[in-house]
């Protein structure tokens, strides 16, 4: 499904990349195609974010270059398996972990700098009280989190003895926690708030005292066959660090502006995590 405001910005991201990719075509220069996942609700302000931060990185290298949406929905082990065979999508952003740096080909820039490292939790309105009485960390192994099946989180929770339940699919999360099938959903920072305008309507809310922090960089990942397209990326992303562009989109975001203010305020407990040896993590640049 996509929103009023994605379908926006997909036509700004298609007419932009068609009028490179004719520019190109009149040049005789390969086209670089790259087909990215859908979008789900709660999540498109931040997908037009790293859509747009692409389009950036592209625009500032050589080179024709078209990008698409895949217009269906896939759940999280499915994308990774499309990337990694380069089938219906060739490009994806997420955190990292072991397993997925294996898999794939991270382009080993922060997308979102540190603020993925940075969780507060999405849970029901009525157990607000509860959370405020969660002191420690053994507190927490009292309660039991929601994440996707993959998603790097599990790992980390898991290792520091908290419970988690995991499903396939992003969206079967929310009306999980609505019927109580887990007590909490780690979200990053910059992410938990436009959910809440999606689904506190249903009862669920950004829990206000407790943040977990770890060390979960957010990369573009594409499949290994693509070295060239990585290459491009990277190449884009470090100009648009250089000239202050990268900098610029990400600060012009509300959800990044939020995100900012809240580690900024300092108000929260913060809930440090041990990461599992072997972790992924590498540069946050």
């Amino acid at each position: 499904m996509l929103t009023r405001l994605h379908r926006a910005a997909a036509g700004l991201l298609l007419a932009a990349a068609s009028t490179l990719a004719n520019a190109g075509d009149a040049a005789n220069a390969p086209l670089m195609r790259f087909v990215l996942p859908s979008v789900t609700p709660g999540s498109e302000v931040q997908v037009t974010y790293f859509h747009l931060l692409l389009r950036l990185a592209l625009e500032k290298t050589d080179g024709p270059f078209s990008i698409e949406f895949y217009p269906h929905e896939l759940t999280s082990p499915r994308r990774a398996l499309e990337l990694k065979r380069n089938g219906v999508i060739n490009i994806m952003w997420d955190g990292t972990n072991a397993q997925r740096e294996h898999d794939l080909l991270p382009i080993r820039i922060s997308l979102v700098r540190d603020l993925n490292d940075y969780r507060v939790f999405m849970i029901r309105k009525e157990d607000e009280a509860r959370f405020r009485e969660v002191r420690s960390l053994a507190d927490l192994r009292k309660l039991t989190a929601g994440a996707g099946v993959n998603w790097p989180s599990v790992d980390v929770l898991r290792h520091n003895g908290l419970p988690v339940e995991t499903t396939v699919n992003y969206s079967s999360l929310f009306p999980m926690l609505k019927a109580r099938r887990f007590d909490y959903m780690p979200r990053g920072v910059h992410e938990a708030w436009a959910e809440e305008q999606v689904y506190g309507k249903d009862g669920l809310m950004v829990e206000p005292s407790i943040f977990l922090h770890y060390r979960v960089p957010f990369y573009f990942f594409v499949s290994k066959d693509n070295k060239a397209m990585a290459q491009r990326v990277e190449r884009g992303l470090k100009l648009a660090q250089a000239d202050g562009s990268f900098d610029k989109l990400l600060n012009g975001y509300p959800a990044f502006q939020r995100a900012l203010a809240e580690i900024a305020a300092r108000k929260r407990k913060v809930f440090e995590l041990e990461l599992p040896s072997g972790t992924a993590g590498g540069s946050s640049r």
